[in-house]
């Protein structure tokens, strides 16, 4: 990624020109369409403007404007702040309604589907968090790993492992403070035998041969402050963290997002400062109740945009640590997130619906139907109870009494994979009550249009 251009230092106005500029209506929607999408030089300069106005003037304005927001907070020696313009606060709004609040709504994940769903979400922000950071695998193997709890072999394999522990350990310890040793810890997990040197797992870097490069090129597009400072910035985050200034009001999404901001920065370790930001930005949100938050992969929306997620960082660093940038991209990106798991609840819920009909299969609960459900869309499977344990989260003993009884209903029989463990596969009784379902449910369709079109004559 090349380097983003230094924006030039804002220009000396006289008052007449400064008053000019600001009350003129011509220039007034430009100011707001820059402040609302929040441009940067790079795009403020190729703006068209009347006669005898620079690009550096408007620059000089945009800079005033933004500077004289109250949202400003110190690191050590370092200083931060951003604005919340109209579009900021609407998506704000927009995530307090849907993924905030102590009361969990039904009408997103159902009670049934909790479970299914949030280990599901757990396993693809393991997944998604770690190829950010160079893991090489697809999600489909990857999943088939952690459901089978099979011993990583590479790298990328125990990067993703290392992320769904860490994961899981966050959810208990959600509502702990936090502390040093505790985002040690944190760290350990997730970099567990995946860094050069042991050594190097849960303990701070203590030099500074550490540089943010560009990969394309080598340049360097952020240099951590001295690793002296860490203790001194530790201390300041992890109280951020944990306590909330009764002075200045921040919304607990800003915070979320400082925080990972602010671990990136600091980059207080070797290696790992990615992976460890968006667990504490994780850990911040479901801390203050953003319960939806275990429902979402943010990282699968960040993998998908690694370059507007970097160009984020450097915006906000070389343009005098405006945060803003950085809260724009990552608000943008848990609204989408958001979107998805809107969407994909209603697809889930519209194939079950679905399959409930066409297998038309009386005596068997919900969790059969789910194990049913898998066999419909892959024939192939083969299950061990083991892996309907993890997939579904529920006991051992629970999983072998439920593909016990379809065994015992001639849904799945079973198959002996070694000496020690079975597995289940489907029979053909589930293709032909599949089939007596399809035929029965089409009957209904054509039989409940026919009433339909007779009401409306």
């Amino acid at each position: 990624m090349r380097k983003i251009e230094r924006a030039p230092l804002p220009t000396l106005l006289n008052s007449d020109k400064l008053i000019k500029l600001l009350s003129s209506k011509e220039l007034s929607n430009l100011f707001n369409l820059i402040d609302e999408k929040y441009y940067y030089w790079d795009k403020v300069k190729y703006q068209e403007l009347p006669e005898g106005v620079s690009h550096e003037d408007i620059w000089t304005i945009v800079k005033l404007r933004r500077m004289g927001t109250p949202f400003k907070i110190n690191f050590g020696k370092y200083n931060f702040y951003w604005n919340v313009g109209s579009r900021l606060q609407g998506l704000l709004h927009f995530l307090d309604m849907n993924i905030g609040g102590s009361l969990e709504s039904s009408s997103i994940v159902s009670y049934g589907d909790k479970n299914r769903y949030l280990i599901s979400s757990i396993m693809e922000e393991a997944i998604a968090s770690s190829q950010i950071e160079g893991a090489i695998t697809t999600r489909k193997k990857a999943k088939e790993m952690l459901r089978k709890k099979v011993k990583p072999k590479t790298k990328s394999e125990q990067m993703i492992v290392n992320n769904y522990i860490s994961i899981q350990h966050i959810i208990e310890k959600k509502n702990e403070i936090l502390t040093k040793e505790k985002l040690f810890y944190l760290h350990k997990l997730v970099t567990y035998n995946t860094l050069s040197s042991q050594d190097e797992e849960g303990f701070l870097r203590t030099d500074n041969d550490i540089n943010v490069v560009d990969t394309t090129d080598g340049s360097i597009v952020h240099h951590p402050p001295d690793y002296v400072e860490l203790d001194f910035l530790l201390n300041d985050l992890i109280k951020f963290f944990n306590e909330d200034d009764p002075d200045l009001f921040i919304h607990p999404l800003v915070k979320a997002i400082v925080i990972h901001f602010m671990i990136g920065f600091i980059h207080p370790f070797n290696d790992g400062n990615g992976r460890t930001a968006r667990a504490l930005f994780y850990w911040y949100l479901l801390k203050k109740q953003y319960w939806l938050t275990e429902y979402l992969s943010i990282s699968r929306l960040i993998l998908r945009s690694k370059a507007q997620y970097a160009r984020a960082y450097q915006y906000s660093e070389i343009d005098d640590n405006d945060l803003t940038y950085f809260l724009s991209y990552n608000l943008r990106a848990m609204k989408l997130a958001f979107d998805e798991l809107r969407e994909y609840i209603k697809r889930k819920n519209e194939e079950k619906k679905q399959i409930s009909n066409l297998l038309g299969v009386d005596g068997i609960n919900y969790k059969q139907t789910q194990i049913l459900e898998w066999y419909i869309h892959e024939p192939t499977l083969l299950l061990t109870i083991k892996e309907v344990e993890t997939r579904l989260g529920i006991s051992n003993a629970s999983a072998r009494i439920d593909l016990k009884q379809l065994v015992e209903k001639g849904y799945l029989e079973v198959r002996n994979i070694n000496k020690r463990t079975i597995g289940f596969i489907k029979t053909n009784k589930l293709d032909t009550a599949r089939k007596k379902g399809k035929n029965t449910l089409e009957k209904f369709e054509i039989k409940n249009q026919s009433i339909v079109q007779q009401s409306l004559f």
